[in-house]
């Protein structure tokens, strides 16, 4: 019987945990090219999170491919883009490379797997539509083992979890409207046009006697061709609302 402590690496694990009713399946990078691995996850028909570090597109598609025609239905897997080097350099993150994958398969999610130090780059992440995140956790980073440096601690944890719902909550619907914590800003920020001298009644409106300040609660700067050449219905003291 395989170790239950150890990932999912090998078929006799998979057997093993998919009798213990396991729900979600987890592929790690290293197992994208291994075809009997990926037909028997595929034949479960559960849901999968394919970690991709290391592969290129077209390796991606190739395990995509096995994982559907094996009966697991596209819409049951997440891909993950990843880099495998613990911890990775910033600069070879590429986290574009998970919009990319977004784009060439259609009807996936997908998500990242943050090997960095920090927690900039998992929820920069987020706030690129990853739908899963991976992240390391350690109790000590300076524990033996290649994972802990590359891991959070408990502090750094509860932070980018925080941060990320902050992240959750700034990203919003997408509708480019008021917000109701602003609505109360508009006539106090917007102007109005209001005269800068004196105007008596059946006077002409020109640019000479009228101009935009604030407040913005009369008529709307954006109606200035409008106004202009109208005659005055009443008399305006200077800085009076028109």
């Amino acid at each position: 019987m395989p170790d239950p402590r150890l990932p999912i690496f090998d078929l006799e694990s998979i057997d093993l945990l998919n009798r213990l009713g396991l729900e979600i399946f987890k592929i790690p990078s290293g197992e994208i090219t291994n075809l009997p691995y990926l037909r028997k996850l595929g034949s479960l028909k559960k849901r999968l999170i394919l970690s991709t570090g290391m592969a290129d597109l077209g390796e991606i598609e190739d395990a995509l491919d096995v994982l559907t025609e094996s009966g697991t239905p596209l819409g049951n897997i997440t891909v993950l883009h990843c880099n495998t080097e613990y911890p990775t350099p910033f600069e070879d993150v590429n986290l574009r490379a998970m919009l990319t994958i977004r784009n060439a398969f259609p009807g996936i999610s997908v998500g990242y797997s943050d090997h960095t130090s920090g927690i900039e780059v998992a929820v920069a992440a987020v706030a690129l539509g990853a739908a899963v995140l991976e992240k390391h956790f350690t109790l000590d980073r300076n524990l033996p083992g290649p994972d802990h440096k590359a891991s959070l601690e408990p502090d750094e944890l509860k932070a980018m979890v925080q941060a990320i719902r902050n992240i959750e909550k700034a990203l919003g619907n997408g509708i480019k409207r008021p917000s109701p914590s602003e609505v109360k800003n508009k006539p106090v920020a917007r102007k109005s046009l209001v005269a800068t001298q004196p105007i008596k009644t059946g006077e002409l409106f020109s640019a000479d006697n009228i101009t935009a300040k604030r407040p913005g609660a009369g008529i709307s700067p954006m109606r200035w061709d409008e106004v202009l050449g109208q005659f005055a219905q009443k008399d305006y003291e200077k800085d009076e609302l028109i």
